[in-house]
């Protein structure tokens, strides 16, 4: 092979094996930024088992908001169709937050609570992300749920 095809040919190689190595490394980090959305019951079905931190989402139940008198922790539960969770957060919560509303919460497992490092609460009454809704209608898809609740309602 002539001298100048070798060194051609060998540029290219390195050009393509760095171009490669540079593509695996940006999927690796893209894969460990990524926080997925799962319900209280997709969550106990062990389909988040295999993220470090991912999204919670659901509605948070009536009666079930505990706030510590001498810390800013407050535990909470989060449900949908089938399942709830247990939550913890040690933080200031959305000024939004409260009994029978949206949220979504993110953070990780510790044994069979969720432990929430950010709260976010809906911001309105028709008000859910696109995410939460899809998994919530899968979630609900065929136990006859009225999916239309507050959805429809008239203006003042």
């Amino acid at each position: 092979m002539n001298p100048t095809r070798q060194r051609r040919l060998t540029i290219i190689i390195a050009v393509l094996a760095a171009v490669i190595v540079a593509s695996a490394l940006v999927v690796y980090a893209l894969q460990q930024n990524m926080n997925y959305l799962f319900t209280p019951s997709q969550v106990q079905g062990g389909e988040a088992a295999r993220y470090k931190t991912f999204r919670l989402g659901g509605m948070v139940k009536a009666g079930s908001i505990q706030r510590s008198n001498d810390s800013l922790k407050v535990t909470f539960t989060v449900v949908d169709a089938s399942g709830d969770m247990p939550v913890e957060y040690n933080g200031i919560l959305p000024d939004l937050f409260r009994e029978n509303q949206s949220v979504i919460a993110t953070g990780h497992m510790d044994g069979a609570r969720f432990v929430a490092t950010e709260v976010l609460a809906k911001h309105d009454e028709t008000y859910m992300p696109k995410e939460l809704k899809d998994a919530m209608a899968k979630a609900h898809s065929g136990k006859h749920i009225d999916e239309t609740v507050n959805q429809d309602k008239p203006s003042p």
